[in-house]
């Protein structure tokens, strides 16, 4: 596999704050990649890196572009969404057809206008006139449409219902990725995607805390539901976390022996949501 984005010591220093410090990752071709943090993090910061959108210190190659020097070139294989509420509220629907067919060299009119049929979008209908799942519907067939290599979101179901937001991740999976495309995701309804990631990446305080693929995750940490007679033995193992459900503990575990573990009670792959909970313990307080 190919790096699509690489990132050595990557920094971001404003007046009063660290947003990026001396962050390292990579991000191969064809993976679907969870940028998973608190609010203040450093997410929306690391994404505007990779879009040239902000300056930074350190090194970063976005499909083998600088994207600090080199912003043209990168993003003819580029998109990005964010809060659908960027859309112009006066635009109508063949309007936008139309800008983004003169400024993106690979937009496809005809396999936008396919998706749009699916809707109950017309051409005429105004950004105004539309619920917030319909101007979702509008922008991701937009994007969709474009033959990029590499597809950023930051938010992008930020205050839909659960149906548009199923319906925006099937459409995803569906319609747009294959093996020769990478998508980059932020959101805080972690469990809503943990299904289609294939990495995922925690970052905290400006650090990334986590950077592991999907597979390995289930590997490396356990979830354990322990009796009371045992929940002494659990912590002197040191777990990651420990809550209280209906009487009994469960611990989260990381690289602990498996035989040790089934000895305490039984075992269960975390979900996403309850290891970034874990994680991140303490960045509240």
């Amino acid at each position: 596999m190919s790096a699509i984005v690489t990132a050595r010591n990557l920094s971001k220093r404003y007046k009063n704050a660290t947003a990026l410090d001396n962050v390292n990752f990579e991000i191969q071709s064809g993976r679907i990649v969870g940028l998973i943090g608190p609010n203040g993090a450093g997410k929306t910061t690391a994404l505007k890196a990779i879009l040239g959108l902000t300056s930074f210190d350190g090194e970063l190659s976005v499909l083998g572009y600088d994207p600090r020097t080199q912003r043209d070139k990168l993003m003819e294989q580029v998109c990005f969404i964010a809060d659908v509420a960027v859309l112009p509220r006066w635009i109508r629907v063949r309007e936008a057809i139309d800008f983004v067919a003169h400024v993106h060299p690979r937009f496809d009119r005809a396999k936008c206008e396919g998706f749009l049929k699916r809707t109950k979008l017309t051409p005429d209908q105004r950004v105004r006139q539309m619920s917030k799942g319909m101007i979702v519907q509008l922008h991701l067939a937009l994007v969709m449409a474009i033959d990029a290599r590499l597809l950023v979101l930051d938010e992008p179901t930020l205050g839909l219902d659960i149906l548009y937001r199923k319906q925006f991740y099937q459409s995803l999976l569906e319609d747009y990725f294959d093996e020769n495309k990478t998508i980059i995701v932020t959101t805080h309804q972690v469990e809503e995607i943990e299904h289609i990631l294939t990495d995922l990446m925690f970052i905290r305080d400006g650090k990334i805390v986590l950077d592991t693929d999907m597979e390995a995750v289930g590997d490396r940490f356990a979830e354990v539901m322990v009796n009371a007679d045992k929940a002494a033995a659990a912590r002197a193992l040191q777990p990651l976390d420990e809550r209280q459900v209906f009487g009994k503990s469960i611990f989260l575990f990381d690289g602990a022996d498996r035989a040790t573990l089934e000895a305490l009670g039984e075992i269960r792959r975390p979900s996403v949501s309850d290891l970034f909970v874990a994680t991140m313990k303490g960045t509240y307080a």
